[in-house]
This record gives C-alpha cells, sequence and structure tokens, in this order.
C-alpha cells in the first residue's frame, strides 16, 4: 500500500512538472558535484547509470533526444579515474520546462547521499573544453614516511626528465610526465605519519595527465607503497580544475 501511495505520489509530481512553463529552446543547467568516500569506486559508465536514475526519481523537467532511442543527454566533464575522489566535477544537462537552478539542486539532492551531492547548479557560460589544470591532494600512507622521503619525492616528480609510458589513441608513447605538471609540493604530516602531495597537472581533451601516474613513479623509484595494502595505501582528491589562466572554471 505505501509503495502504490509513493508511485501515485511521483506519477502527479510528474504532471505538475508537465505542466510547468515550455522552454524553447531547452535551457542547459550546470551542475557542480562530489563524489567521495565508497563512491570513488564507481565506474564513469556506472555514474551515467546513477545520474539517470536519480534525474527521474527527482522528476526534473530533462530534454530527450530525439529518435529512434529517445535518453537523457548528459555531458560531463574531465573523466575521474576510478578511486579517485573529488570535490569538483561537472556535469551539464538541458531542461525543456521552466524550473529555477536552486529547485533543482534541491530536488536531485533529496535523491542523493552525504558521499555524492550537488554544490552547485546554475547556468554555465564557459565551455568544458576550456578546462587545462586540475589540482589534487594526495595523501601517502607508507613504511619509513617523513620529512626526507617527502622531499625526495618533490624532487623526483619536479625533476625532468621523468619518462613514462602513456597510452593514448594513436597507442603507447613516452613521455616526460614533469613537463605535464604547473606545480606540485610534497610534506610529512607529522601528526598523520604521512606524505601529503599538492599538485596541480594538466587536465585537458589533448594533454591530460591522471594523477595515477604521480603513485606509480613514486612507487618505482623511490620503492613505497609495496607493503601490506592495509597498512601501505594512498588517496587522490581532486579539489578544482581550472581554466589555462589558472583561474578556477566554472
Amino acid at each position: 500500500m505505501l509503495s502504490e501511495v509513493k508511485q501515485n505520489g511521483k506519477l502527479n509530481e510528474k504532471r505538475r512538472v508537465l505542466a510547468l512553463p515550455e522552454l524553447t529552446p531547452p535551457r542547459t543547467v550546470r551542475l557542480k558535484f562530489c563524489k567521495v568516500g565508497t563512491l570513488q569506486y564507481i565506474s564513469h559508465l556506472d555514474l551515467q547509470r546513477t545520474f539517470n536514475r536519480i534525474i527521474n526519481r527527482a522528476c526534473l523537467p530533462v530534454w530527450y533526444t530525439k529518435g529512434f532511442n529517445p535518453h537523457i543527454k548528459l555531458v560531463f566533464s574531465t573523466p575521474l579515474s576510478v578511486g579517485a575522489q573529488s570535490v569538483c566535477e561537472y556535469l551539464d544537462i538541458r531542461i525543456d520546462r521552466e524550473m529555477s537552478c536552486e529547485e533543482i539542486k534541491d530536488r536531485l539532492n533529496a535523491e542523493m547521499t552525504s558521499e555524492f551531492y550537488i554544490t552547485e547548479a546554475y547556468l554555465p557560460s564557459s565551455d568544458f573544453s576550456e578546462i587545462a589544470w586540475a589540482s589534487y591532494d594526495i595523501s601517502i600512507t607508507t613504511g619509513g614516511a617523513s620529512a626526507e622521503l617527502a622531499a625526495k619525492a618533490e624532487k623526483l616528480l619536479t625533476t625532468s626528465p621523468l619518462m613514462m609510458i602513456k597510452k593514448g589513441k594513436a597507442g603507447e608513447k613516452e613521455v616526460d610526465i614533469v613537463k605535464m605538471i604547473h606545480s606540485l609540493t610534497a610534506t610529512f604530516d607529522e601528526s598523520t605519519g604521512n606524505v601529503n602531495i599538492k599538485a596541480t597537472v594538466r587536465a585537458s581533451s589533448t594533454e591530460y595527465l591522471n594523477p595515477e601516474f604521480l603513485i606509480t613513479a613514486l612507487k618505482s623509484n623511490l620503492s613505497i607503497l609495496g607493503g601490506d595494502p592495509k597498512k601501505e595505501y594512498y588517496s587522490i582528491m581532486r579539489t578544482v580544475t581550472l581554466k589555462e589562466d589558472m583561474t578556477e572554471f566554472r
């Protein structure tokens, strides 16, 4: 009986949304969202599927593509690697009925969690192609962590050349990843015993440096993170995306 009441409530809400003033052409709304905690382990494809379900449950007046198989048009910014967290992910959706950005945000968050939620909804004035850099906070828990190890890590990752094999559409090629790093610092936190790295690296559609490359370089050259994975591990958090002039992307 309870499920039937909920279903009727959703149907009535969908009818109410369909009665809102129509937008011609559809309006693009940008969503800034967080994906942290256990949600770092879902793939980009899973993320797309999840957003489709959330949008439907939120009864948003989204625009559907035309043709044989209509679907919600979702356009994401720079993809995030599985195992990395972020407080600055972006998604563009299109709506075809009049609804405020604040209501869109509230409706979505009512269907989301404390590890996956919308922080902003607004009308965009820029394009995802303008993203050029991304900043990350990397925390490393490993045996032998010290100020000396942090200094060695910083020197390694800022001294060119640091050649690594990078896969691309044209195949594999060896690149100097230091040339793709704008800034990087490594420090030792005595209170946690961790080595913390702050790095700003390339994140454009034509030149992208996965922060996992930094971890791989450290493993290979400093012989860290090779012990018990319950005792030696790391976390990656994307904190901000930037334009070519280093201003924050919005």
